[in-house]
């Protein structure tokens, strides 16, 4: 039996905005939360804290975990296995220095691992921004907190 581990950030700022990635990847664009899998030996914080470096140059303090998949989901990445994602709710050690985009995709090329950051209102955001089953299910449990 095989596992893919991973972890995700959820940057909520101080307009009440989402902050999501629109990537290229696997010859396909995709909007997901930052962040992605572990690498062998590395704990769930400093893998997260690793993949805002490498995403978007940026430092981030763990506030609280949020959530861990509790259904089954086939993973796409790493030859397949079972697919476990941990959510933590996080903020920006500084002021982010990156662009955000305007829109799904804005000026990404078409060359894999291609990365954007973008705000999506919380009051605005729904299941259909995001790509996969588990970010969608995040989204509902971020606008519904008591279900």
């Amino acid at each position: 039996m095989k596992f893919n581990v991973r972890v995700y950030g959820l940057v909520i700022n101080d307009k009440n905005e989402l902050l999501v990635t629109d990537e290229y990847c696997q010859n396909r664009y995709m909007t997901k939360f930052p962040g992605g899998g572990l690498e062998f030996g590395e704990g769930l914080i400093d893998g997260l804290k690793r993949e805002f470096i490498e995403e978007c140059n940026e430092h981030v303090e763990i506030i609280e975990h949020f959530y861990t998949t509790d259904f089954f989901v086939e993973s796409m990445f790493r030859g397949g296995g079972q697919l476990i994602s941990i959510y933590y709710r996080c903020k920006f050690v500084n002021e982010p220095k990156f662009k955000a985009l305007d829109s799904p995709h804005e000026g990404i090329p078409e060359i894999n691992d291609s990365v954007g950051f973008r705000w999506i209102p919380l009051e605005e955001i729904t299941t259909e921004h995001v790509t996969y089953p588990i970010d969608r299910k995040v989204i509902e449990m971020l606008k519904n907190p008591l279900s």
